[in-house]
């Protein structure tokens, strides 16, 4: 803690928070006010009751505290509750109506936090602003991509520009001018294969993503589905976020896919309850760049997140957790160190006759030295 203190914002004070835990104030409970501050009421609501309840039932509940007052009172109270539901209105258009406004912002899913710097930024109210989101759908259940949609379609519509990076294909659809990269990835890729309205890159030949969305080209579906090795993992009343005494069976060797509507508690379970506890227990990643860092993180989490048990995980032999964080931690990291194809490499270097010749083994051809 001592270090902690001395250190300023940084790398190495972030290091050093992955080895401590948040825990509630024995005195507030975690409410952070005061007791003066904790017995103030609007109605019959303390501030944080107002704020542990969902926005779905605190837009009703200031619906019918507003008509309760007298008429002093709504004078007084007027503009700020127009305020405060404009902006909690904001949050319901983007599907974000079972958050509360006390959430953690580290426990939102990706989804959650993107939607909600939508409905900031189309609370600000700015004209004449360029928007350039990229892949805004990564996440989203199709159900919520319609609620996206109408937000990016609100932004455009208040005399803005929004240009999106997107593979889906209802914002595609939706878009009022499309612009398709190609024809190919890499060396292949970097022409304009087609530009205009949504209809004319359909009709265009050369667009591969045109002939996707007409049908023209397809991925088919597997015919037969792998039987698995008949054992299963069992998460059992895992309480978490937005989990709520959940149990689950994973069947092993198998292609499994979790899925449900954004903000349903799919990346807590997986990422935090599953991985957290598994990898905490000694089953550590053998791709981890930083194991002493990485496993203090997990014990961490899993210490944070509720689960009554995890069974079957005899039948595991090693978790490999493949997110998005980068691969490296130093300015030389590529590719080819992270995939270990240099080892290769100089190994064959080193087996060169000039270098037996010389006395060369393989880490004479390392850049270090």
């Amino acid at each position: 803690m001592t270090q902690f203190k001395k250190t300023t914002a940084g790398p190495k004070r972030m290091q050093l928070e992955k080895y401590m835990r948040i825990l509630p104030c024995t005195a507030c409970h975690g409410e952070r006010l005061n007791p003066q501050a904790r017995n103030c009421r609007v109605g019959d609501k303390t501030l944080t009751q107002l704020s542990h309840m969902p926005v779905g039932d605190l837009v009703p509940w200031l619906d019918s505290f507003e008509k309760n007052l007298n008429p002093l009172q709504r004078q007084i109270a007027g503009e700020l509750l127009k305020e405060i539901r404009a902006r909690l209105g904001f949050l319901l258009n983007v599907g974000l109506h079972y958050l509360s406004l006390d959430r953690s912002a580290p426990t939102l899913s990706g989804g959650e936090a993107q939607r909600i710097r939508l409905a900031g930024q189309i609370g600000s109210g700015l004209v004449g602003v360029l928007y350039i989101l990229d892949e805004p759908s990564i996440g989203l259940h199709p159900r919520d991509n319609i609620r996206l949609l109408n937000s990016l379609l609100r932004l455009r519509d208040m005399g803005n520009t929004v240009l999106v990076v997107e593979h889906d294909e209802d914002t595609m659809r939706a878009a009022d001018y499309l612009v398709d990269f190609g024809p190919g990835p890499g060396i292949r890729g970097g022409e304009i294969v087609a530009a205009g309205p949504p209809a004319e890159v359909l009709a265009n030949p050369n667009s591969p993503t045109g002939q996707y969305l007409t049908g023209a080209k397809s991925i088919p579906i597997p015919a037969v589905r792998r039987a698995g090795n008949g054992r299963q993992l069992r998460i059992v009343n895992a309480t978490h976020n937005n989990l709520k005494n959940v149990t689950v069976e994973i069947p092993l060797g198998k292609f499994v896919v979790v899925t449900g509507v954004s903000g349903s508690g799919k990346s807590s379970l997986i990422n935090d309850v599953l991985r957290g506890h598994l990898m905490s227990g000694g089953r550590e990643s053998s791709v981890s760049d930083d194991d002493d860092e990485d496993q203090a993180e997990l014990t961490s989490s899993a210490q944070k997140t509720q689960c009554d048990a995890i069974l079957g995980a005899e039948h595991i032999d090693k978790v490999i957790d493949i997110d998005q964080t980068p691969i490296g931690r130093t300015p030389r990291s590529n590719p080819a160190t992270y995939i270990k194809v240099w080892d290769e490499i100089r190994n064959l270097f080193a087996k060169m006759n000039e270098a037996k010749l010389r006395g060369y083994n393989a880490s004479r051809f390392s850049f270090n030295t």
